[in-house]
């Protein structure tokens, strides 16, 4: 669906104006206001702040200075003119939104400000963004004037995709920032590849790559296990046919945003039904003594940079310490690197075998249908994303739910 591209800007007379320049408009404004964007211990002025993520239209822009597409067919429009690949990314919530779905917050921190990844994001790509629903968020009142604000459940994805908006390859959930890069430049590579091909030819070329992946993914994947001595392979529970995924059996699929997110989904149900769904395989997806180790493989390519490290900083000045803020930046990238090896090994596998399969991988709008039902289990015919069962009591009126 597409959306007004100015509908969230500032009543600024010059957004508007720089923002249909598309990329050279961003570039005229970041030199315009150097001066003002020079320091990096501190956050822009909020009026400037506005206007850039207006321009941007993402939260955060002065750190990764990325312009993206709202409007699709203008992004095919540049991938041709440009002769460039399209990044499209996918996510619940608003990427100009402070409350978008977590991965897609850790994209703002992890990836686009990382100088490597927004440099070769700027130069390679045509990037676009689609919001698949609303982030829903969980607020917890203390009743003493403090608030806590959280979404709850919610995956995003990045598309690769010709100008022609075919998809051609896709990653999964968050990735450490040099896996990430690694993981573009691979596409990037398909992209330039398949770029003159037609018809059978093309297709051939798409399912030889994605084949060719599949197999390096589980031959690193049984390496991987021998190297670390592990004998049990941790599997993702795959749920009965015609069974409708809960919060919970989505939140652990990336677990970066399962540390936010589970305590919240957790606490609003009956605990002794989570008994019932599966904890085994809960269990084992989280165990650092399983995936942590085959995490550990992936440790230097989830490191933050200087650049998303200040803008940790800068975001949290007034709640953490200097200390505390190297803990919270070490247990980030832990996570990260779990869930790069976890959506490698478990999700982008999948995808891979579907493309090989030419299984609903020929329209991005039926393979993202597919991907939020089947990978992120969170398929748009559940308008509550899981968050209400029919088979769980709540002891509210109505189950608490409200429409407005």
């Amino acid at each position: 669906m597409q959306q007004d591209e100015t509908a969230n800007a500032p009543k600024h007379p010059g957004v508007a104006k720089l923002r249909a320049q598309g990329p050279a408009g961003l570039h005229r404004f970041l030199k315009d206001h150097a001066q003002e964007l020079k320091s990096t211990a501190e956050l822009p002025a909020p009026s400037l702040r506005k206007q850039l993520d207006a321009l941007c239209q993402q939260r955060d822009c002065h750190a990764s200075q990325l312009y993206w597409h709202r409007n699709f067919a203008k992004a095919q429009a540049e991938a041709k003119t440009s002769n460039k690949p399209i990044l499209s990314l996918r996510l619940l919530g608003n990427l100009d939104e402070e409350l978008s779905c977590a991965n897609s917050r850790f994209f703002r921190v992890a990836l686009y400000p990382n100088a490597e990844v927004s440099q070769y994001l700027r130069e390679r790509f045509v990037l676009h963004w689609e919001s698949v629903r609303p982030a829903p968020v969980m607020t917890i009142d203390f009743g003493d004037g403090r608030q806590l604000k959280r979404t709850v459940t919610g995956n995003s994805i990045h598309y690769v995709l010709d100008a022609e908006g075919r998809p051609l390859e896709a990653l999964p959930g968050l990735y450490g920032p040099q896996a990430f890069l690694q993981q573009l430049q691979q596409a990037d590579t398909l992209w330039q590849q398949t770029a003159t091909l037609t018809g059978q030819d093309r297709q051939q070329a798409l399912q030889t790559y994605h084949q060719q992946r599949l197999e390096t993914i589980q031959a690193d994947w049984v390496q991987d296990l021998q190297t670390a001595g592990i004998k049990d392979v941790p599997v993702l529970r795959k749920l009965p046919d015609g069974t409708t995924p809960t919060a919970v059996d989505a939140a652990p699929i990336a677990i970066t945003k399962s540390l936010v997110e589970i305590p919240l989904v957790s606490s609003s149900m009956n605990l002794s039904i989570l008994a019932n769904q599966n904890r085994t395989q809960l269990s084992e997806a989280t165990q650092p003594q399983t995936w942590g180790k085959l995490a550990a493989f992936q440790a230097d390519r989830a490191r933050l940079d200087q650049n998303s490290k200040v803008l940790m900083q800068s975001k949290n000045n007034a709640y953490r310490s200097p200390e505390q803020l190297a803990k919270t930046v070490q247990s980030f990238e832990q996570a990260m690197a779990i869930d790069t090896v976890r959506n490698e090994y478990l999700l982008h596998s999948r995808l891979h075998q579907w493309f090989v399969e030419r299984n609903q991988t020929e329209s991005i709008s039926q393979l993202n249908e597919k991907v939020y039902a089947e990978l992120f289990l969170t398929p748009s015919s559940d308008p509550w994303l899981g968050l209400v069962s029919p088979d769980i009591y709540s002891g509210i009126e109505g189950d608490g739910i409200e429409l407005q």
